[in-house]
């Protein structure tokens, strides 16, 4: 059975014979529409058709409404295997489909077409020629498809779907070939769990860290600037040198040691290290200077930390060797893939690499889990998954470095690790790095949106092109195993996240500007402007609002800005040489004293704690 993106087996026949039945309905509406590929997925289905234009929104809820009448006549799936030659009279009007005929009749097609993301089965594995192909079969409309699909409508609750949003997608992904429509629907087996779903995709809109980040004045785009290349506003400035702290910080704890390099690089640092041949689609082109030496913008800062690791002799004394950078990197990320914070093509990443011997290893890759799990105790996140990456036997001297016995050694090096101090992970089959195997981290927001943020990565190919050694304890020269680490991402994902996962009410110590003094008269803004001076003193991040707006206007533009604690001051206050301090959840905890303020607020935030 194909790859079910962890669906239980019903809901993946459910979500699968949807898209068939939304096919059937798009092409009864318009006839000369030509269906190609539709999968299930993470929360429903989606179909392709290739149309003359675009569909409307009018369009959708008529397709939704005869998907229903559909399933209310309870038809029932049937499964036929045909000949290749039957198949391709079948189909004859469709170019699409006759391509994946074709391809299964070469040993070409891997899916039958129907999702780039699964396993093939079987019957349509790549490299094996089909004679016989599946066709399904329901009321009137026919598909080329492996199945599986529910026995019949009725299992299907015409209440549990929705069809979402249309949008252009390109024929197998490839930017060179048509542009098809693409039909998106969500579905499950209860209404419940539909309503459910609906409305954290609310909450999520919401939350979207794209509509917050420009609210918030935390960071946009600009077209003379270019496409995923954000300017950080000072709000934004703020939060990243908040994390770089912290960062910093654990990372001293955890004994690093810290190291800037260059945004720019020969030609020749790239094709040493392995990377060229691998990622020159995502790199930005070169820059040919005059003596004919091409510079590359860099795509990733290991090989200059192994430059600095091989910059003088080292000793097993000297291991293990752990240098760290915040450092700014590029890649150029196709246009359509770009989104918001969470894909671009400037990125600060915290990186770090951990030079050291085999029998170092599990300490320091367990080191780096434990780093993980520190910070989603602070940043408050409870679900998440721990992958585990490996190789494919298939990509090896392609997708892969071709040494399948280090391949299995250093992916056994790393199972026994987790499994001996009880981590739990999961495994993902052909989704390694080219170097090595790697630990990639799933997070869940507070909302419940799933994340892609941190690495920790197992080097057994790199140091050796750079001939990096140290002298072993029997005085021989040994090659060092390499760790790239990640725990925060860059700080462009890792903002992008926590916007949502806080909805842009960030704990007080991450918070761009923490407290604002608000003056109930413009003869308070002296007092206001003193306070704000003793606080800052403290290192707490205050404005002064000493605009024209009514009082109760200001606190509510303060509680829309999401900022922690509104500091409000009159006569009474400044006479007292005190605030009124009121919170963003509009609790009100009436006058204290300035210092008493201090006092309250100094420990939340050096202690980076989560309540006001």
């Amino acid at each position: 059975m194909p790859k079910q993106h962890n669906m239980p087996e019903q809901l993946f026949k459910i979500r699968h014979s949807l898209a068939h039945i939304m096919a059937q309905a798009v092409t009864e509406r318009y006839p000369d529409a030509r269906p190609t590929i539709g999968p299930p997925v993470e929360n429903g289905f989606y179909y392709d058709f290739a149309v003359p234009q675009p569909f409307t929104p009018e369009d959708l809820a008529a397709f939704e409404q005869r998907m229903k009448e559909i399933i209310q006549k309870g038809v029932v799936f049937q499964r036929k295997e045909v000949s290749a030659e039957e198949a391709r009279r079948l189909f004859a009007g469709n170019p699409f489909k006759l391509e994946l005929i074709e391809g299964l009749v070469s040993g070409a097609g891997d899916d039958m077409g129907e999702s780039e993301e699964e396993t093939p089965d079987s019957q349509s594995a790549a490299g094996n020629s089909q004679s016989v192909i599946s066709i399904y079969t329901h009321d009137t409309f026919t598909d080329l498809c492996r199945g599986p699909h529910v026995a019949s409508t009725r299992e299907i609750n015409p209440q549990a779907f929705k069809l979402t949003a249309s949008s252009g997608a390109y024929w197998r992904g490839d930017e060179h070939n048509p542009m098809l429509q693409r039909i998106y629907g969500v579905a499950f087996e209860t209404p419940q769990e539909l309503q459910h779903y609906l409305q954290q995709v609310e909450e999520a809109k919401k939350r979207d860290h794209r509509k917050l980040g420009r609210e918030l004045e935390i960071f946009f785009f600009d077209d003379e600037i270019g496409p995923g290349l954000p300017l950080w506003q000072p709000n934004g400035a703020a939060i990243i040198e908040e994390l770089e702290k912290l960062a910093k910080e654990i990372e001293l704890k955890h004994g690093y040691k810290r190291v800037r390099t260059p945004h720019v690089t020969k030609e020749d640092l790239f094709l040493r290290s392995g990377h060229l041949p691998y990622y020159a689609e995502s790199m930005y082109p070169p820059m040919e200077l005059d003596d004919g030496v091409k510079y590359y913008i860099k795509p990733m800062n290991c090989p200059m930390h192994h430059k600095i690791f091989g910059s003088k002799p080292r000793s097993y004394r000297d291991l293990p060797i752990r240098l760290a950078e915040y450092g700014t990197c590029y890649r150029y990320e196709k246009s359509g893939e770009l989104f918001g914070l969470m894909r671009v093509r400037s990125m600060q990443m915290n990186d770090a690499h951990i030079y050291c011997a085999e029998e170092q290893f599990e300490q320091e890759f367990m080191d780096v889990i434990a780093m993980y799990l520190e910070y989603f105790n602070l940043f408050g996140i409870d679900k998440y998954v721990m992958r585990l990456s490996t190789h494919s036997r298939k990509g090896l001297g392609k997708k892969y470095v071709d040494n399948e016995s280090l391949w299995l050694k250093t992916e056994d090096m790393v199972r026994r690790a987790m499994q001996k101090h009880n981590v739990p992970y999961v495994e993902q089959a052909d989704e390694a790095a080219f170097y090595g195997p790697k630990i990639d981290v799933q997070i869940w927001s507070a909302i419940g949106r799933e994340f892609t943020l941190a690495t920790n990565q197992v080097d057994f190919a790199v140091p050796a092109r750079f001939d990096l050694k140290f002298t072993n304890r029997e005085g021989k020269e040994e090659t060092p195993l390499c760790i790239h680490r990640a725990p925060l991402s860059t700080h462009e994902r890792m903002i992008g996240f926590l916007i949502e996962h806080y909805g842009g009410a960030f704990p007080v110590w991450l918070a761009p500007i923490q407290a604002v003094l608000i003056p109930i008269a413009d003869r308070h803004i002296e007092y206001c402007q003193q306070v704000a001076q003793r606080l800052a003193e403290i290192g707490l991040r205050t404005e002064v609002d000493d605009g024209n707006d009514r009082m109760q206007n200001k606190i509510r533009k303060a509680q829309g800005q999401k900022i922690p604690y509104m500091l409000v001051a009159g006569d009474k206050e400044r006479d007292a040489g005190a605030v009124a301090v009121r919170l963003r959840t509009g609790e009100d905890l009436k006058a204290m004293p300035v210092e008493q303020f201090i006092a309250r607020v100094q420990p939340i935030i050096t202690e980076r704690k989560a309540d006001l």
